[in-house]
């Protein structure tokens, strides 16, 4: 009976280590070694997300997607229950809960497509984005609040008006992917664009780096840790060379921006 109990305790002790595991769980490749982050850092709490148990990627409805080969992990991060948190939005959300996490509103802002800035700590105070012939106006309409509620509605109304042409307007080029760091995104904006965020970074002794990405695509789905496309493994070589394939998209040379 003692013996039954114990192997039930622990059962149950490695499902609860395993549904707690983050993304610096995921193992390194011999030689590695994470690079530093600051405290408190983007870069440090992107590396402290949590990953689920369950590795099927759904979508916003809750049906599975249908290609269910491209990811290694997925993200324990709200999807929504709309088609509206597709790629570039992912990356927004990833930005945003970090900020809110840190309790930073104030510095929580972004570009809709038609360059209107839209900041939460207006939101707070009741304002909200009325399109009106093809360019958002701000109108104090709501009543102002707080809570994770409203959190919510925001970036409902970010993800609708934002996207990749905006998201890479926002971002600065990184010369170099020597240098790539966690929080970093490779985008391509346009119709159709795509936008994937680096999520954490190693490099051996010579410096040489690797990078692991995240993604949400089309229809809007759980974010999620990509494979390297014919390896299996979610690790990328930052010396890629013109091209970084991904499994659902291939970004050119000069594609990585940084906050």
């Amino acid at each position: 009976m003692k013996s039954s109990l114990l192997m039930l305790l622990v059962i149950g002790l490695a499902v609860t280590t395993y549904g707690q595991q983050k993304v610096s769980d995921i193992p390194l490749p011999a030689g590695y070694v994470r690079i530093a982050q600051e405290r408190n850092s983007f870069g440090e709490w992107l590396r402290n997300c949590t990953l689920k148990s369950d590795k099927t990627v759904y979508l916003y409805n809750g049906s599975p997607k249908k290609n269910q080969q491209a990811q290694y992990a997925v993200l324990d991060v709200p999807v929504g229950g709309k088609d509206l948190q597709q790629c570039a939005d992912a990356v927004i959300r990833l930005r945003a809960e970090y900020l809110y996490n840190k309790s930073h509103a104030e510095a929580i802002a972004f570009e809709a497509t038609d360059g209107t800035r839209i900041d939460f700590s207006g939101w707070l105070k009741g304002d909200r984005f009325v399109l009106q012939q093809g360019k958002l106006l701000r109108k104090r309409i709501a009543t102002p609040g707080r809570g994770r509620a409203l959190f919510e509605k925001y970036l409902e109304t970010v993800f609708t008006y934002a996207g990749t042409v905006s998201l890479s307007r926002e971002l600065s080029n990184v010369p170099a992917t020597k240098n790539i760091k966690p929080g970093d995104v490779f985008i391509q904006g346009g119709s159709p664009g795509h936008a994937v965020i680096v999520m954490d970074v190693a490099q051996d002794r010579s410096g040489k780096r690797i990078f692991l990405l995240a993604q949400s695509y089309m229809p809007a789905q759980d974010i999620h840790i990509l494979k390297k496309p014919a390896s299996g493994m979610p690790w990328y070589d930052a010396d890629f060379g013109s091209k970084l394939n991904t499994p659902e998209w291939v970004f050119n040379a000069g594609s990585l921006k940084q906050w």
